[in-house]
C-alpha cells in the first residue's frame, strides 16, 4: 500500500511538473518544478533533473549557469551545473527543516543566466521513522479516592513524536491490569491519553497500582515510548471541581506588554474545607507555552510572561487543571485556546535576485534589469506590499506570476549622452495601518553605444592664406568633437579629395590624421588663384563609424610680389622710352603726355605712385604722383632747350615697394611743324595701339572668365556693408594715401583708360574686373567713330574722379 501511494504521488508530481513547464514556456519567469525525497538521504543523492524538467539540452547548459538564491537557511541542495541534476548538498532531517506534523516542502528560488531565468522547484521531504515517541516525564503519579466510580477517566501525560503521518504516535497501550484501561480522545491534531478506571478501586486491598503505559508509533517497523504510572488510591474526596465552560477562546494582540492579563478560568467544588480548595496549573506540557504565559495557582488567571510575536505561532492551545486539595485531591480540566492578532510590526524585505549594472544604452523598452521579490513576515493586509520606484527615471516595475516578485524593465530607450548613471530606489510599503517601508537603492550604469556622428562647431569655415606661403607648413587646424566616449569618440580626419582640377586643392593638401592640422603640399600663388574649398571629413571609431565633413573656403591674400609693368612709354627695343612733341607756345598746365603703368597685385600692392627722378629743367615740367600725367609749369622761352629727357620712377604700395622706370623725350618744336607731325605721330600710334589692343583684349578677356564668379560674390558682401567705402576716401580733405593707377590703350577710332585703385587686404575687387567701369564720350577727338573713356572709379582719389567725370585723360 505504501509503495503504491508513493508511485502515485511521484506521478502527480511529475504531470504537475510537466504542466508548469509547458505553461512557463516563452515566460521569463517560469512556473514550478516539484520533487519528493525522504528525510535523511546520503549527501549527493540526486533529486531530479531541473535542465530536462525545464526542456533545456545538455549541450545548451556550457554557457548558463544554475544558481539557488533562496530556499532553506541552510544549502540543502545544489545543481550541477554540467548536467541541472538538483541533488542533495547536506543530510536533511525533517524535523528540523519542518517543525510540526504536516506536508514539508523546501522551495527553491532557482536563476538561470544567458539570458536570465528564474523558476521554482519545490522539493517536498517525506518523512521516515526515525524517531521514537517520548513523553515529557518518566514518570506520572495520580492520586485516586477509593470511593470513585468506575468511569473516571484521569488524562495521562500525552507522548510527543517529532516524526509525521503515519510515522507519528498511532496508539497507546497500557500494561496488564484488572482495573484500569487507556481510552485516547483525538482533539485536533493531538491523541490525549486517559487513564479510565474500569473496576472500582478498594483501598484496603491495594493502596498503590504501577502501571506502564506505552506509545506506539505507525512505523515500519514500529518504535515506541514508555511512561510509569503511579496510582495512589485515597480516602473519600467525592466532587471533583467544574469549570465554567469547557472550552474558552480569546484573542490576543502581538507585541502586548508583559503581564497583560490574558484570561480567567474559574472552577468551583461543591465539597467543604480543603476538598473544595482549588489550585490552578498547566496540563500543557509544550515549553513555548511556559515561556509565554503564567498561570496564577489561586485566581486563575493567565498572564504574558514573555514575548507574543504573531509571526512565532498563530494559535496558542492551553490545558488548565484545576485540583481540589481533598484527600484524595480531585481534578478538571480545561482547554483555553488564545488566537494572536497580527500586528503591523515588520518592515517588506526587498531582495535583489539578480542585477545587471551596465546596460548599453540601445536596449530596448522591456529589457529586464533585475530580479526583485518582496517579503513581508506580517499576515493579511499587514502582509500585502505595493512597489514603486523613483520618479523620473526611465525604468518600471513589472509584476510576476508569483505574488511580491518583479521585473525591474527599461520602459523607454535610454540615452548614455542625456545621462550616463541612475540610482533607482525600490520603495515597497505594506499596506498596514500605519504602513511599514523599506527601500534599497540599485546603481545603474549606462554603457555606451557609437550613436553620435563627430560634429564641427563651425561649418563652413574660412581660410584666409596669404599668397607664397611656405611649402609643407600647417595652414589651418579642424577639430569636430564627439559626444560618445572611449573607442566612440576617437576621431580621425581626411580630406575628402577632389577632380584634379585646377582649383581642387585637395590634392595639394595633406592632414594629420589624428590632430587635424592641415599642410600644404606647394605655395599658392595670388594671380593663378584666388578662392577654393576643400572638405574635410572626421570618423569615429565606433563599430560602425560615424563620420560627418566640413567645408573649407580658401581665400588667397595677395602679396606684393609683381613689380610694376609700364605700358606706356616703350620704345621698340622693349625699353621703356617714349617720345612727346608738343609746340612751343604751349599755356603752362598743357599735359605733355601720360605715363600708363598697371600691377598685377591688387589693393595697396597694386596702387601706384609716379614721381620725376631726373629732369633737364625742374622749372618746366611736372609730374603727377597720382594719375602719371605730366605737364607744363610754364610758358617755353627762347632761350629753353628743344629736347628734355624726363625719367618717372613707377613703384607700388607694398610693404616692400617694387618700382619701374621709364624716360619720356620731349621735343619742342614750332607749332606748324607740330601739327604735322602730330597728324604723323597718331597714324604711328594708331598702328601700335592697335597691336596693344588685340593683347590687352585676350588678358582682360582671360582674366574676366576667371573671376566672374569672384567678383559676383565679392559684390554682394560688398553691398551688404554699411560703410560707403566712397565716402571713406572722399571725407578726408588732407589725404595723403596713394591712389589709383591707370591703364591706356586704343582700339581703332576709341580710346580706354582702366583705372585701379589701391585695395586692402580682403577687397572685393579684383584686376580685370570691369565691374565699376565707366565709359565716356572722348569730346577731344574728331573722327567717323566715337572714342570712349573707360575708368574704374572705385575708391580713386577725388582729383581723379573729377579729371574722369570732366573727360580728362
Amino acid at each position: 500500500m505504501e509503495a503504491g501511494g508513493q508511485r502515485r504521488r511521484w506521478e502527480y508530481y511529475w504531470i504537475a511538473s510537466c504542466i508548469s513547464f509547458l505553461l512557463g514556456i516563452g515566460q521569463q519567469v517560469s512556473a514550478q518544478i516539484r520533487y519528493s525525497i525522504p528525510e535523511e538521504v546520503k549527501e549527493g543523492t540526486a533529486v531530479g533533473n531541473v535542465a530536462k524538467g525545464l526542456g533545456l539540452e545538455v549541450s545548451s547548459l556550457v554557457d548558463r549557469q544554475f544558481r539557488i538564491v533562496s530556499g532553506s537557511k541552510e544549502e540543502l541542495f545544489q545543481i550541477n551545473q554540467e548536467n541541472g541534476v538538483l541533488y542533495v548538498h547536506k543530510k536533511i532531517d525533517r524535523e528540523s527543516v519542518c517543525a510540526g506534523s504536516g506536508v514539508c516542502m523546501v522551495n527553491l528560488k532557482t536563476v538561470i543566466e544567458n539570458p536570465l531565468e528564474i523558476h521554482y522547484v519545490e522539493v517536498e521531504i517525506s518523512d521516515i521513522n526515525d524517531h521514537s515517541p517520548s513523553f515529557p516525564d518518566k514518570e506520572q503519579r495520580l492520586r485516586i479516592s477509593e470511593n470513585t466510580l468506575p468511569g473516571a477517566a484521569y488524562q495521562l501525560q500525552a507522548a510527543g513524536d517529532p516524526d509525521s503521518g503515519t510515522n507519528s504516535i498511532r496508539s497507546y497501550k497500557l500494561s496488564p491490569n484488572d482495573h484500569f484501561e487507556i481510552r485516547v480522545r483525538e482533539s485536533d491534531e493531538d491523541k490525549m491519553p486517559f487513564l479510565v478506571l474500569k473496576k472500582a478501586v478498594d483501598r484496603e486491598i491495594t493502596t498503590t497500582y504501577k502501571l506502564l503505559l506505552t506509545a506506539v508509533d505507525g512505523g515500519n517497523p514500529p518504535r515506541s515510548g514508555t511512561l510509569n504510572i503511579t496510582i495512589t488510591v485515597l480516602d473519600i474526596n467525592d466532587n471533583h471541581p467544574v469549570f465554567s465552560r469547557e472550552s474558552y477562546s480569546v484573542t490576543l494582540q502581538e507585541n502586548c506588554i508583559t503581564g497583560t492579563v490574558v484570561i480567567r478560568v474559574n472552577a468551583t467544588d461543591m465539597d467543604e474545607g480543603p476538598n473544595s480548595d482549588i489550585e490552578y496549573s498547566f496540563a500543557t506540557l509544550n515549553s513555548k507555552v511556559h515561556e509565554v504565559f503564567e498561570l496564577d495557582q489561586v485566581t486563575g488567571e493567565i498572564r504574558v510572561k514573555g514575548k507574543v510575536d504573531f509571526e512565532d505561532a498563530e494559535v496558542y492551545k492551553l490545558d488548565i487543571q484545576a485540583s481540589d486539595k481533598g484527600h484524595p485531591p480531585m481534578s478538571a480540566n480545561c482547554r483555553v485556546v488564545i488566537k494572536i492578532i497580527d500586528v503591523n510590526d515588520n518592515r517588506p524585505e526587498i531582495e535583489i535576485t539578480s542585477l545587471s549594472k551596465n546596460i548599453p544604452e540601445d536596449s530596448k523598452p522591456g529589457t529586464v534589469i533585475s530580479l526583485i521579490s518582496v517579503i513581508d513576515k506580517d499576515a493579511g493586509i499587514n502582509g500585502k506590499v505595493i512597489c514603486q520606484l523613483n520618479k523620473n527615471i526611465p525604468f518600471e516595475l513589472k509584476p510576476s506570476f508569483k505574488d511580491n516578485m518583479y521585473s525591474l524593465v527599461t520602459k523607454v530607450r535610454l540615452d548614455r549622452e542625456t545621462n550616463s548613471q541612475y540610482d533607482i530606489t525600490i520603495t515597497a510599503s505594506d499596506l498596514g495601518q500605519p504602513s511599514l517601508t523599506a527601500s534599497t537603492t540599485l546603481s545603474v550604469q549606462i554603457s555606451d553605444v557609437n550613436d553620435n556622428a563627430p560634429e564641427f562647431l563651425l561649418n563652413p569655415l574660412n581660410l584666409y592664406l596669404m599668397e607664397n606661403n611656405a611649402a609643407g607648413s600647417s595652414i589651418i587646424s579642424v577639430s569636430a568633437s564627439d559626444r560618445d566616449t572611449a573607442e566612440n569618440a576617437v576621431i580621425s580626419y581626411h580630406i575628402i579629395r577632389g577632380d584634379g582640377t585646377q582649383n581642387d586643392l585637395s590634392s595639394f593638401l595633406n592632414i594629420n590624421s589624428e590632430t587635424g592640422v592641415v599642410y600644404s603640399l606647394k605655395s599658392f600663388d595670388f594671380e593663378t588663384l584666388k578662392t577654393s574649398l576643400f572638405h574635410v571629413l572626421a570618423t569615429d571609431s565606433g563599430t560602425p563609424s560615424l563620420s560627418s565633413n566640413v567645408t573649407v573656403n580658401v581665400f588667397i591674400l595677395d602679396q606684393n610680389d609683381n613689380v610694376p609693368v609700364i605700358l606706356y612709354p616703350v620704345s621698340a627695343n622693349g625699353s621703356a622710352e617714349g617720345v612727346e612733341e608738343i609746340p612751343r607756345n604751349v599755356n603752362a598746365g598743357h599735359l605733355v603726355t601720360k605715363v600708363r603703368a598697371y600691377d598685377a597685385d591688387i589693393g595697396y600692392n597694386g596702387w601706384l605712385l609716379f614721381s620725376l627722378q631726373e629732369v633737364s629743367d625742374h622749372s618746366l615740367f611736372g609730374l603727377d604722383r597720382y594719375t602719371g600725367q605730366i605737364r607744363t609749369l610754364r610758358l617755353f622761352t627762347e632761350t629753353d632747350e628743344a629736347q628734355h629727357k624726363l625719367l618717372i620712377l613707377v613703384k607700388d604700395n607694398g610693404n616692400i615697394s617694387l618700382s619701374a622706370t621709364s624716360t619720356v623725350i620731349v621735343k619742342v618744336v614750332e607749332p606748324k611743324e607740330a601739327f604735322a607731325a602730330s597728324d604723323i605721330k597718331n597714324a604711328v600710334k594708331d598702328e601700335e595701339e592697335n597691336n596693344v589692343t588685340f593683347y590687352l583684349i585676350i588678358t582682360l578677356g582671360s582674366v574676366s572668365v576667371l573671376f566672374v564668379i569672384s567678383i559676383i560674390v565679392l559684390i554682394v558682401m560688398q553691398c551688404s556693408k554699411s560703410t560707403d567705402y566712397s565716402s571713406k576716401y572722399l571725407q578726408d580733405t588732407n589725404y595723403d594715401g596713394t591712389l589709383c593707377h591707370s591703364i591706356q590703350y586704343r582700339s581703332g577710332d576709341k580710346r580706354y583708360m582702366l583705372v585701379g585703385p589701391r585695395m586692402s587686404i580682403g577687397s572685393t575687387i579684383v584686376p580685370g574686373s570691369n565691374g565699376n567701369t565707366l565709359v565716356i564720350p572722348d569730346r577731344r577727338r574728331r573722327g567717323s567713330g566715337e572714342s570712349l573713356f573707360v575708368c574704374q572709379v572705385l575708391k580713386c582719389h577725388p582729383m581723379e574722379q573729377r579729371d574722369f567725370m570732366s573727360g580728362v585723360t
